[in-house]
């Protein structure tokens, strides 16, 4: 790593090149064209980095070591204390005018910002201050970028007239149904019912093509578990999903939301008391799982361990095939009992259109020790986190979006409404992520916006298990959860043919991210670039004082985040309005 690094790039020999993994003649001619485009032996190592990396001397299949030796060569001089991280991606003048927010800017930022408005990445500081400062204008802009549809207008974008709401009341008046939005054609998005909405694997079938399910169909097949569930539940019901990230477990969590229902999201990696305490603190009515966890072709239980955990009726998914591999518990039942219910029943289905800030997911903190406390989410909740990946991750309509994850986890409902209330499509691996197999998926499905947490990164680049596979394709590379390894992020990006990694930072209860990269501002590994938008924060010292270090501060003006903690001790209702007057949605 950086013990082989050279004092600059100009004391890089063929010799060394060599040694990083290239034959002779590949590193005379590697060398050569280094020299080439470092320009000048008098640059700075940002500027030689950054004329290396947009020559593309560097490739993906050359070998980690050759991006080690000229990265840490380019950089040896680098000093953090006084200039911070070294950047390793710069945002092109040109490309930026296409990003989210570059069009956003493109367009609005003479009239916002006046004359001081010269281009996205010049006017970005402004615009974001712009944003924090004008929440109003911003998010009356940004909701016109997503496939929000609403059932009753609001009134307003943001009330603080209620002094009793201290984050101010959002969107009052507005009535929805999240799950429709993301199930609906939208012309702006160039969303159609052909569409493809999902694109999925099952782990062991890598070398057949990937199966796609077009937004019709997944419509269908949301309208179908909708029914069952009305046959079988009472309006409001929370309802728990313990399952792998897989079709079926997206296809519960909408029905569920559309039917007027709440989303229990839990973990499957969750110990039989784990279950049962997140299904006592949400009075969960029922839970969705499987028989089993299939990873590496292995059988992980998981039936076994939700029924140890809760006497809730079980409604099981068998994890291979059609039929179960257990038996079932008296009173539980398997998927295809559960889907019978739907029989005879009208192909079309009427959603339950709630207030803005109704209840639709209890998510569980994940830093939770002791007692599990519950976040409630609500409608605005997904309007958050969709609205902060386009405009951070820029994620677009054409853009296939994949972030290994699990529904018991915050990253679950994120990378579900980020793609669908973007008019992405949602790329999804039945099996374990972290070797060779989901690498290759990933390659096949085409995707160009690639989520991670650094432990998966580790694993693949330890294994090389994006040897010989094509994921120039990606465009944007997103990673949280935890603190990143900078040569880890180095190994990630160079396979991409260096895209940015864009580091999030947030909390289940903030419903996305308070800090963050943007396309619009250079990146540097495991560091962040900044605020998200719109969103105002200061670092405090012991004493309160604006500071840079100790504490931190967020400033509660921050759409859809929570406003509740819930325990086991806490009373919960789930109000709701009765569907009514409502435009059924059809198959």
């Amino acid at each position: 790593m950086a013990a082989s690094a050279r004092g600059s790039v100009w004391e890089i020999q063929p010799r060394d090149v060599e040694a990083a993994g290239l034959a002779a003649a590949d590193a005379a001619a590697f060398h050569a064209a280094l020299r080439s485009a470092a320009g000048s032996a008098a640059a700075s190592g940002d500027a030689v980095w950054a004329a290396v990396a947009a020559a593309g001397v560097l490739r993906p299949e050359h070998p980690h070591a050759l991006h080690q030796l000229v990265y840490y060569s380019a950089y040896a001089g680098w000093d953090r204390a006084a200039r911070g991280p070294p950047p390793y991606w710069f945002p092109s003048p040109t490309d930026c005018k296409q990003t989210n927010l570059g069009r956003l800017m493109e367009v609005n930022g003479p009239k916002l910002l006046g004359s001081s408005y010269r281009d996205p990445i010049s006017s970005f500081n402004h615009f974001y201050r712009f944003s924090v400062e004008n929440q109003e204008v911003y998010w009356s802009m940004v909701l016109k970028q997503l496939a929000v549809k609403f059932k009753q207008e609001p009134m307003s974008i943001l009330s603080t007239s209620d002094r009793s709401k201290k984050g101010g009341t959002w969107l009052q008046g507005a009535v929805l149904n999240i799950a429709e939005c993301c199930l609906l054609p939208c012309p702006s998005l160039k969303r159609t019912d052909d569409s493809t909405a999902i694109i999925w694997r099952d782990e062991g079938l890598d070398d057949y093509p990937v199966n796609r399910m077009s937004l019709k169909e997944l419509r269908s097949q949301v309208i179908t578990v909708a029914h069952a569930l009305d046959a079988i539940f009472e309006k409001g019901d929370p309802i728990a999903i313990d399952t792998p990230m897989t079709c079926n477990a997206v296809i519960i969590y909408l029905a569920i939301i559309l039917g007027g229902f709440v989303v229990v999201s839990i973990a499957d990696s969750f110990a039989p008391q784990e279950i049962g305490s997140r299904m006592g603190v949400s009075k969960a009515k029922a839970i969705f799982t499987q028989d089993f966890i299939v990873r590496g072709g292995k059988k992980v239980p998981l039936y076994s361990r939700v029924i140890q955990g809760t006497s809730s009726k079980a409604v099981v998914i068998p994890a291979i095939g059609d039929s179960l591999g257990i038996m079932l518990r008296d009173g539980d039942m398997s998927w295809k009992d559960f889907l019978s219910h739907a029989a005879g029943r009208s192909s079309s289905y009427s959603p339950v259109y709630q207030s803005v800030d109704a209840l639709t997911n209890i998510l569980f903190s994940s830093g939770t020790t002791g007692e599990p406390k519950a976040i409630p989410w609500t409608q605005l909740s997904p309007i958050r986190c969709a609205s902060d990946t386009w405009a951070h991750l820029d994620v677009r309509p054409c853009d296939i979006g994949c972030w290994p994850t699990n529904l018991g986890w915050v990253m679950g409902p994120i990378i579900i409404y980020s793609c669908f209330l973007t008019g992405a499509t949602l790329a999804l691996y039945h099996g374990s992520p972290l070797g060779r197999d989901f690498c290759k998926f990933v390659q096949d499905a085409g995707v160009t916006v690639l989520g991670s947490v650094p432990s998966l990164v580790k694993s693949w680049k330890a294994g090389n298990c994006a040897e010989g596979l094509d994921w120039t394709k990606i465009r944007v590379l997103g990673t949280t959860g935890e603190a990143s390894d900078i040569d880890d992020n180095l190994w990630l990006t160079s396979r991409a043919s260096y895209k940015p990694i864009v580091e999030c930072c947030g909390g289940t209860e903030l419903a996305s991210s308070y800090i963050q990269g943007s396309l619009l501002r250079p990146q540097a590994f495991g560091a962040f670039s900044g605020a998200s938008m719109s969103t105002g924060f200061v670092i405090l010292d012991e004493q309160g004082t604006p500071y840079w270090v100790s504490s931190l501060c967020i400033l509660v003006l921050l759409i859809g985040f929570s406003t509740l903690i819930m325990t086991r001790f806490t009373s919960m209702e789930c109000p709701f309005i009765k569907e009514g007057n409502s435009d059924d949605m059809e198959i």
